[in-house]
């Protein structure tokens, strides 16, 4: 491409450098003030992806970065200079939620472009004074036809936001496939670039994998390792939490397993239920843990705030009532279909108060930089909504800050936390061919999973009591951490973590609380203080007391031979005989206690 007339929308120097962006229509303030969608000068990665994009001149580009690397700025200069050139003359934004229709506009507002965003597909022509409009991916369901018919008259730029989400139902991604087909130029943006099903996402390409598959291709990918290590965001320390769970079944019978441990998906699905139940200890417990590290962290950030994700409405406003208990201020409570959560989220966000709860509408795309605490209280355990709601904490705002997420510990999340930094592509099955059969068998038990998730959420058991005991730190793909009681002093060493740290220093301060855990749990006044609790305790009490040693020295044992949990609990029931650890007495408890202490001294392997 030849060398411009007019000065580039594109530099990267100092905000002294930019052109003069009143003569392109521009705020001059743009893009000197760092607010929502908006920096003060291009990062590296947009500076890249946009000097790709002018060097392939596409219809089509798809943009994969992180949550919080800056997507909307980036897209916003690309319309910027655009409009400037003459390429488009309309900006259409399609975003998940109304909300962010909201965010959208006051974001291309700064940068001096007029997006309309209570737009209505059935309304006539829009005001001069737009220079386009935003609608969401179910707007664009309503009349794909009309859109369709706006698109062809002018050319247009269709920025696509989270573009995964017109894959959600068939409907919605024909839809935009036939109202957006027109469009001059397209900007596909998405942080979490896979699905949990097979639906194709329009304007996507797709290659064959060689696996008989088809994976997505992105145009350009920023991920969540390369911008920690270009300190864009936060590293997130995951803290989980087990918890001995109880729960009566549809036929009437009672069931006690443990969170944490070895389950079946169905037996780990009740569990997490009963422990999510506000009624139960282990959510006022996790929820008590979660202030306690959110006043750590605001001794060095003042205005972090905090986040609670719920399955429900009734649990968020059960939640809601919870901290206000421990907290005497009343938290933000956002539910989705209630009148003016769009104002309720922008009010916190530009507030110090401690907490938000919320249901579903602030786990994707809404900004509120301050969150540096969440609890991750909902079934919900697909890597996309996972990844979704942990987004919401990593914007960094300034070196050193970090982000802690409380999570169940439930198998999957736990995977989900230690592959953070993967980077996972949409793949599509190719119907067809040999292996056919095999993909009719797969999606048939993904029915029948579905259809046994649905049973569980219908309230066919019902949770009968939680405990809640400190899992373990989840921290750049390793684990930190024994078991402990929830407040007890080896969990204040975790939620006491400074609120500023780098990320090496988060790793060596990890292994050192781990360290000294392991000192202190094998030292013999540790013996001599289980001797004088259990002598004062219930029975009830001395069994869940000599579960938690037990499972926190394997725990311990893991670290040491990474040996799974499951095969260690096998190995010491094998040699000293007994019941599973949840039916198991004091005595043969206290035989395992022994026995892999006793390894410990022997350095069995």
């Amino acid at each position: 491409m030849g060398p411009m007339t007019e000065p580039d929308l594109f530099s990267t120097g100092a905000a002294g450098d930019l052109p003069d962006l009143r003569a392109k229509g521009l705020s001059p303030a743009y893009p000197a003030k760092a607010a929502w969608g908006t920096v003060k000068t291009l990062r590296a990665w947009q500076a890249a992806a946009l000097a790709h994009y002018r060097e392939t001149n596409p219809k089509d580009f798809l943009t994969v970065a992180t949550p919080g690397a800056g997507k909307t700025s980036f897209a916003l200069t690309l319309a910027a200079d655009l409009l400037q050139r003459r390429v488009v003359q309309r900006i259409v934004v399609v975003a998940p939620t109304e909300h962010l229709k909201t965010q959208w506009a006051d974001a291309a507002h700064r940068v001096g472009i007029n997006i309309d965003p209570d737009f209505g597909v059935k309304q006539g022509r829009t005001s001069k004074a737009y220079d386009g409009f935003a609608l969401t991916y179910a707007g664009v369901a309503m009349n794909p036809l009309a859109l369709r018919i706006r698109i062809e008259q002018q050319s247009t730029l269709v920025i696509l936001d989270e573009i995964h989400h017109a894959g959600d139902a068939l409907s919605w991604g024909e839809a935009v496939r036939e109202a957006f087909d027109p469009a001059t130029r397209r900007l596909a943006l998405t942080g979490t670039p896979f699905r949990s099903d097979t639906n194709p996402i329009p304007f996507v390409r797709y290659e064959p994998d060689g696996t008989g598959a088809l994976r997505s291709k992105a145009d350009f990918s920023y991920g969540y390792g390369e911008a920690l290590a270009d300190g864009i965001v936060r590293p997130v320390l995951f803290l989980s939490y087990s918890g001995d769970m109880h729960w009566r079944t549809r036929a009437g019978e009672e069931v006690a397993a443990r969170l944490g441990t070895p389950l079946t998906r169905d037996l780990e699905s009740q569990a997490l239920r009963t422990a999510l139940d506000p009624a139960g200890a282990w959510i006022p417990a996790v929820l008590s843990a979660a202030d306690k590290r959110l006043t750590e962290v605001r001794r060095h950030v003042p205005d972090a705030g905090g986040l609670v994700i719920a399955s429900d409405q009734e649990k968020a406003r059960a939640y809601a009532k919870i901290l206000y208990q421990y907290t005497h201020h009343r938290p933000t409570l956002v539910l989705s279909d209630e009148p003016g959560s769009s104002r309720k989220i922008t009010t916190f966000s530009e507030s110090d108060d401690r907490w938000m709860v919320a249901v579903r509408m602030v786990s994707e795309g809404v900004d509120v930089p301050r969150l540096a605490v969440g609890v991750y209280a909902t079934t919900t355990l697909t890597p996309l909504f996972f990844a979704q709601a942990v987004g919401r904490f990593v914007r960094a705002r300034a070196k050193g800050e970090t982000a802690s997420v409380f999570v169940p510990s439930v198998s999957r999340l736990l995977m989900y936390a230690s592959e953070l930094e993967a980077e996972r592509d949409h793949v599509l099955k190719i119907t067809g061919g040999v292996d056919n059969e095999e993909d009719l068998l797969v999606a048939e038990a993904q029915r029948e999973e579905q259809a046994s998730s649905e049973l569980l959420e219908d309230g066919e058991f019902t949770a009968l009591a939680s405990e809640a005991d400190f899992d373990k730190v989840v921290f750049d793909g390793g684990e930190f951490g024994l078991q402990a009681m929830a407040g007890s002093e080896e969990e204040q060493d975790y939620l006491g973590l400074p609120g500023l740290l780098e990320p090496d220093q988060v790793k060596d301060l990890l292994r050192r609380r781990q360290a000294e855990h392991l000192d202190r749990s094998a030292s013999p006044s540790a013996d001599e203080r289980a001797a004088e609790r259990a002598a004062a305790q219930a029975t009830h009490q001395q069994l869940r007391e000599l579960r938690k040693e037990l499972n926190g020295l394997v725990g311990a044992w893991h670290h040491r031979t990474s040996q799974p949990h499951g095969v260690i609990h096998n190995e010491l029931r094998s040699a000293t005989g007994g019941p599973p650890t949840a039916a198991a007495d004091a005595t043969q408890l206290q035989e395992r206690i022994d026995l892999i202490r006793q390894w410990a001294i022997t350095r069995k392997s």
